[in-house]
């Protein structure tokens, strides 16, 4: 078991004073099977007065509204979670099996659609079905997708940006986290696996220090199914691990960014992001 503390600070800096605005934050982890909420809470500035909902996909949603001018929003998200290793996955599905599960299930049949964002080009299509032809079952055929997009990607800043798509990605084989998942959730769903896009954080050390304050980070990774919804990181090509706190899932980056809002004002807004995880025990 390993014990963390995240505070994810982020929000807009406004380039002239805004009358009001609206906005939605996904950066609250929730439990789950491999890990325990012990405290979640956002704090804003101007201070506000939140709503929570859960939305299609169950993840946590701080709704707020400022409705006073304002040059800045910050929004701090704290949280301590226990997160343990991944339990051992049963016996996963067969081809016919998996066809079985997405004509009687929504939830399965949804992640099979394609977005704008994990549309794949012809190569990705072909890598794709070559991982299918190559295996009987569907776990071997996700873990092997997962492994060659990983192992061909490499993670840099600057490639892409926020709108970025697979088919922008993959070309350059270089991008960030939600690029590596869009590629990655690109080709899985190519192969006829129902996959999706999973937001958290990431410890950057697999063994770290108690009691030692890091620079961590937003991160994403996939989850496809096989009886049950099984991870993977392609971007550190490993396992989900303790070192991964999970927040929630969508069909791509759009359905579960960490925070999103409109706003009532001129002139252009420019985000700003920091990730701190201390572990506590």
């Amino acid at each position: 078991m390993t014990r963390l503390r995240i505070v994810h600070r982020t929000g807009f800096q406004y380039a002239s004073p805004v009358t009001a605005s609206y906005n939605e934050a996904r950066m609250l982890p929730r439990t789950q099977d491999r890990q325990l909420v012990l405290q979640a809470r956002v704090e804003t500035s101007p201070a506000t007065n939140p709503s929570t909902y859960s939305d299609h996909w169950g993840t946590p949603v701080t709704a707020f509204e400022v409705l006073s001018p304002h040059e800045q929003l910050s929004v701090v998200a704290t949280s301590v979670v226990e997160t343990r290793a991944a339990t051992v996955p049963g016996p996963g599905l067969d081809w016919a099996q998996l066809l079985h599960a997405a004509r009687i299930s929504l939830e399965v049949a949804e992640m099979l659609i394609q977005t704008d964002a994990t549309e794949p080009d012809e190569q990705m299509r072909m890598l794709a079905r070559n991982a299918r032809g190559e295996h009987d079952d569907v776990d071997g055929a996700a873990t092997a997708i997962c492994r060659l997009v990983g192992e061909a990607m490499t993670y840099r800043r600057g490639v892409t940006g926020v709108n970025s798509t697979a088919r922008d990605a993959w070309p350059a084989r270089a991008g960030v986290c939600q690029d590596i998942a869009h590629v990655t959730l690109g080709m899985l769903r190519a192969a006829g696996i129902p996959a999706r896009y999973v937001s958290g954080y990431l410890h950057p050390d697999a063994d770290p220090k108690v009691g030692e304050t890091v620079t961590g980070e937003s991160h994403a990774w996939v989850e496809w199914f096989s009886g049950g919804w099984r991870g993977y990181d392609p971007t550190n090509v490993v396992e989900i691990g303790p070192s991964h706190v999970f927040v929630g899932v969508g069909r791509d980056y759009a359905d579960i960014a960490p925070l999103r809002g409109v706003y009532a004002g001129s002139g252009a807004s420019d985000m700003f992001v920091s990730v701190d995880i201390t572990r506590l025990e």
